[in-house]
C-alpha cells in the first residue's frame, strides 16, 4: 500500500523535475544544478551522522557527478576565458575534496565544498538576476498612441 504512494509521489516529483528543466532558462538551469549539489551535500552529512555508509557514498558520488558532469562540462573555456579556467580548477578541486570526504567521512570537508558551492551559487543568482531583467524600451522609440487628453 505504500510503496504504490511513495512510487505515485517520485513520478509527481520527477514531472516537476522535468517541466521545470524544460521551461528553464540557461542560467536557471546553473542554479538547478547548484541547488542539486547542495542538497546532495546536506545529505550527504546526514548520512554521515547516522552512520549510513552507503547512502553517505551515494550522496557524494551525486554531489561529484553534478559538479564534472553539470556544472564544469558547461563551462565554455573558449568563450569564458580565465574565469571559466578558474571555475574549471575550482571544480576540480571540489571533486577530489568530495573523494577525500568521501574516504574519510570528513564533514569539515564537506562543509568546506559546501560553502564553496553556497558562494558560487549566490552570485551566479546576482548575476541572472541582473540579465534576466527585461528591458524597457527608450521612451522616443514608443509609438504615440492617441489618449483621451490628444485626441
Amino acid at each position: 500500500m505504500f510503496g504504490t504512494m511513495k512510487r505515485g509521489v517520485n513520478a509527481y516529483a520527477n514531472v516537476g523535475l522535468e517541466t521545470g528543466i524544460a521551461s528553464a532558462s540557461p542560467h536557471k538551469l546553473i542554479v538547478m544544478l547548484y541547488d542539486g549539489a547542495l542538497v546532495a551535500l546536506l545529505s550527504a552529512k546526514t548520512n554521515i551522522a547516522a552512520g549510513n555508509i552507503a547512502a553517505k557514498g551515494s550522496a557524494i558520488s551525486k554531489a561529484i557527478s553534478i559538479i564534472d558532469n553539470g556544472l564544469r562540462a558547461s563551462l565554455d573555456k573558449n568563450a569564458g576565458g580565465e574565469i571559466a579556467a578558474n571555475l574549471d580548477a575550482l571544480y576540480d578541486y571540489m571533486s577530489r575534496r568530495l573523494l577525500h570526504a568521501n574516504l574519510k567521512n570528513d564533514v569539515t570537508v564537506i562543509d568546506e565544498v559546501h560553502r564553496l558551492l553556497a558562494d558560487l551559487r549566490e552570485a551566479w543568482v546576482a548575476i541572472g538576476d541582473k540579465v534576466e531583467q527585461p528591458v524597457a524600451p527608450a521612451p522616443s522609440a514608443m509609438p504615440k498612441t492617441p489618449t483621451l487628453v490628444s485626441a
